[in-house]
């Protein structure tokens, strides 16, 4: 067992960790800080803009498959190397974007960019420079990558405060190009000398944990689990300040948003620590679990103070476990080889069905009252943790036959 050998590459989870705190910080969450100002100048409503934006991330889903599968081809280094380039250009083309046709374009291309230097890709980057520790490396990045909102949040607020949102942008393109850019093609290079000194063989692909005649039906499961737990997540998110106003609970919206981020963080850290012997399944179950948990907490205590505390705890906690999750449990369970393919599929599925996740959760609430949508939203989130009991039943005959664990599957 050559432990000291299988270190997790700590000079590129560092690296990452830096452009996925851009990658998202600038792509994803200044968007709602900047949304209003953008509205007013192409002289449309809020919702006509966040409309915008699901219709780009619905797009920017369907378009995951095949960047996915680019990622398997070319290798993911030089896709997010690409992939910053292009996010650069579209946040200028949304900077200069002269009318409402044409900035709608630049934001289908910011979703597309998003596909190219996110976690999908850079999930898939850190398997292909070790395969046999990446688990424990996509728990490093997201560890680090909790902190996108906390440190992006505040930097988009004071620049929006002397800037105009398009300037703003243009910061956020050169960022890309000056840091994120040469990091991903120092990865990149890195990977590819690897690979030339070592040979293919020294990769020592993950094996897949399954059994061919039950993967189909494993990963079909897998992705149902992920795509209702977008669903709740995405809605609940978007909704959280109607939510609570209509549950009595209206000024702890802000507070349920200062808790989620740092629990979020929290569950990684534990995992981090406490989470070397945990199957990744079993961690998929604990995941799925903690969510309907959360939503049954808000709605049995409402409108207490208390009670509101607690569901934004455990709500942070799922949220922040499912990141490491929807990375780990594919390799675990199909290996590393077509890695990329697969993360395609999942996040496709994961972006449409966000993309429309808001919009459910408002007809609900619309037509049969927050407490029902709530009650929904609940039983969605525990068939999801029955997805992943029916893998876990899945994995007990090969996990019994094989008496010698994996090294390399910490």
């Amino acid at each position: 067992m050559t432990i000291s050998a299988e270190r997790p590459p700590l000079a590129a989870i560092a690296a990452l960790g830096l452009t996925q705190i851009i990658g998202y910080g600038s792509l994803y969450y200044s968007f709602s800080i900047l949304a209003p100002d953008m509205a007013r100048d192409l002289n449309w409503s809020s919702e006509w803009i966040f409309g915008a934006l699901s219709a780009a991330l619905l797009i920017g889903g369907l378009a995951a498959p095949l960047m996915g599968t680019w990622i398997d081809r070319f290798g993911a280094g030089r896709i997010m190397t690409s992939g910053s380039a292009i996010a650069a250009a579209a946040l200028i083309a949304c900077a200069f974007a002269p009318g409402k046709i044409a900035f709608i374009a630049a934001l289908i291309g910011i979703e597309v960019a998003s596909n190219l230097v996110q976690y999908g890709a850079a999930f898939a980057l850190l398997v292909q420079i070790r395969p046999r520790v990446a688990q424990r490396s996509i728990t490093y990045l997201t560890l680090i990558a909790g902190f996108a909102s906390t440190i992006f949040w505040p930097i988009t607020t004071a620049l929006h405060a002397h800037l105009s949102w398009q300037n703003v942008y243009l910061i956020f393109a050169a960022l890309h190009l000056a840091i994120c850019l040469p990091l991903h093609a120092w990865l990149s290079r890195g990977v590819s000398e690897t690979r030339k000194r070592t040979g293919e063989a020294a990769a020592k692909h993950v094996e897949p944990s399954l059994q061919p005649s039950v993967r189909r039906p494993a990963f079909i499961l897998m992705v149902t689990g992920f795509a209702l737990e977008s669903f709740v997540n995405a809605a609940l998110l978007v909704h959280m300040v109607p939510v609570m106003s209509a549950l009595g609970l209206g000024a702890m919206a802000v507070v349920v948003g200062t808790l989620f981020g740092p629990s979020q963080v929290l569950s990684r850290l534990i995992n981090m620590v406490f989470g070397e012997s945990l199957s990744q399944v079993m961690l998929a179950i604990i995941c799925a679990v903690l969510l309907p948990a959360a939503l049954v907490i808000l709605i049995a205590t409402a409108p207490s103070v208390p009670g509101a505390l607690v569901f934004a705890v455990v709500f942070g906690l799922g949220s922040g476990l499912n990141s490491i999750v929807y990375g780990t449990l594919p390799l675990a369970l199909f290996g590393s080889d077509g890695y990329g393919r697969r993360q395609g599929q999942i996040m496709s599925v994961r972006l449409v069905v966000a993309s429309m996740a808001p919009f459910a959760l408002a007809f609900l609430m619309g037509s049969l009252g927050v407490s029902w949508s709530l009650s929904i939203a609940a039983l969605l989130s525990t068939v999801a943790v029955a997805a992943f009991f029916a893998i876990l039943r899945l994995t007990r005959p090969i996990a019994r036959s094989e008496a010698v664990p994996n090294p390399g599957e910490a």
